[in-house]
């Protein structure tokens, strides 16, 4: 088994992994991500409300608070720097009753202590003529207008395309199975192949307590809590212009009705703590408590629009906190670990924090050609008349329709593939793209991913999969080939 070395092994190419690669790399270092999956955002990070949260919800003085106020201020500059969908839409945290001014009031006055600036609390009729499709049965509600909405799956892969851009390896279908501690720092077994670097960055989601507990003696334990979601069709998606939020409870910050950047209207999740960390299923129990409790948030409800249902796993440790910094018996092994929400909004400020942690104790000069700007996959159902016939004339194949339902073009897909860390499911093409996300979920234009994926790819249709693995899409045919 050859033997693979590096400065810094990241552990994990979800959001958090991702956006630490990404600070990594504006130093000289040799650097490697490690996917047990077949794609980046694969884990946590693709099955969650696309939030930028405010801040207003976690304990100050807690790294959630700090994290969360430093990433949603970064996260405008952040989505035009690397072209990925993000809107400050702000957001509304609705109270039934009388009652629930003063919790509002507790949340006020905690987002004011973490520094989330512009908060107020309007009265029913304020809420209302702010939202005028709320329920009116609210009595107050909490307003944050630096609350905003991003495509996880977009700022995921917007983040390691340009780590990968800026030389970190990432290695897909490579799960950690080992790592043992030696005088050089760390060996690492992951699938087929052996790694060494001084430096370890647990970045595992779910998984970070087992990766974590492979080396330390002091032992974390994740829950992973399960959310599900009901996603709406387009025609719902303007009944909303603010994130709704109910008020939080123990185990979240409870279920919201959200407009996505792509116009679709989103509705959960609830909460559910489980021990499968492969627990992704959604439940019949579950769906109904989405759609029930969303309902009275809104006026008039659009439960007949439900075009698909999902559910994402959240890593949750006993602290309620994140659990990041270097293990205190296992110099040089870093943990990003218990990344809950809100996790997507801090990301890009956990990248600057562990780059920095990493840069106090393991320092290296800076690059001196860093490339900071990614141009995202051209989008043919957003762009005007003169961009469509300039991507014509540069490629006819951005005039072949693949996906009616959201208008994505064989162009677009050609795209996504071979573009860095390039698409080679089905689900890869779909965060990439949106081909299958639409109203038939990918009912009419499946086959022609396939048949686009196994040609580009030079493999057999067969060999394409939805999301890696044993997660083939054929499974053979139904009459014999010529």
């Amino acid at each position: 088994m050859d033997l693979q070395e590096y400065d810094v092994l990241i552990i994990g190419a979800g959001v958090s992994g991702s956006a630490i690669a990404r600070e990594l790399a504006r130093r000289e270092r040799r650097i490697a991500v490690l996917e047990r999956e077949s794609d980046v955002c694969e884990g946590t990070s693709k099955a969650n409300s696309g939030i930028v949260h405010a801040g207003y919800d976690a304990q100050p003085g807690s790294l959630k608070a700090r994290l969360n106020v430093q990433g949603n201020r970064m996260m405008k500059a952040l989505s035009e720097e690397l072209d990925f969908p993000f809107r400050q839409n702000g957001s509304l945290v609705v109270g039934f009753g009388e009652e629930s001014l003063e919790k509002l009031r507790e949340l006020y006055e905690r987002g004011r202590k973490n520094g989330v600036e512009r908060l107020r609390i309007l009265d029913s009729d304020e809420a209302r003529r702010l939202e005028p499709a709320l329920s009116r049965d609210v009595y107050a509600a909490l307003y944050a207008p630096a609350g905003g909405i991003v495509c996880p799956f977009g700022m995921n892969i917007a983040m390691a395309e340009n780590a990968a851009e800026n030389g970190v390896v990432f290695y897909l279908h490579t799960e950690v199975k080992n790592i043992t501690r030696t005088e050089e720092g760390y060996l690492v077994t992951a699938g087929d192949r052996l790694f060494r670097a001084p430096v370890v960055v647990n970045a595992a989601g779910v998984y970070a307590d087992v990766i974590h507990n492979m080396v330390s003696e002091r032992k974390l334990k994740i829950m992973p809590r399960r959310g599900e979601y009901c996603l709406m069709d387009k025609e719902a998606g303007a009944m909303l212009k603010h994130t709704v939020f109910q008020l939080p409870t123990e185990k979240g910050k409870g279920i919201l009705v959200t407009p996505t950047v792509h116009g679709n209207l989103l509705a959960g999740p609830n909460a559910e703590d489980i021990a499968d960390k492969e627990g992704t299923e959604t439940t019949s129990a579950g769906i109904s408590q989405v759609l029930g409790t969303a309902a009275k948030s809104m006026e008039e409800f659009p439960r007949s629009q439900v075009i698909t249902s999902f559910a994402g796993l959240r890593a949750v440790e006993e602290s309620g906190d994140f659990v990041i910094g270097e293990a205190e018996d296992a110099p040089g092994f870093f943990d990003v670990a218990g990344i809950a929400s809100p996790g997507l909004t801090s990301a890009p400020a956990i990248g600057v924090y562990v780059a920095g942690l990493i840069q106090e104790r393991f320092p290296a000069p800076e690059k001196e050609h860093f490339k900071a700007v990614r141009k995202g996959i051209p989008n043919m159902a957003q762009a005007g008349g003169e961009e469509r016939r300039r991507l014509i004339a540069s490629d006819p194949a951005y005039a072949n329709v693949v996906c009616r339902c959201e208008l994505v073009t064989e162009g677009e897909i050609l795209s996504a593939i071979h573009r860095p860390l390039g698409a080679t499911t089905l689900d890869g093409i779909k965060r990439r793209t949106r081909a299958g996300m639409g109203r038939c979920q990918a009912g009419f234009c499946s086959p022609k991913v396939v048949e686009i994926l196994a040609r580009e790819l030079h493999t057999d249709m067969g060999d394409i999969t939805k999301s890696g693995g044993k997660s083939v899409v054929l499974t053979g045919c139904n009459k014999e080939r010529d």
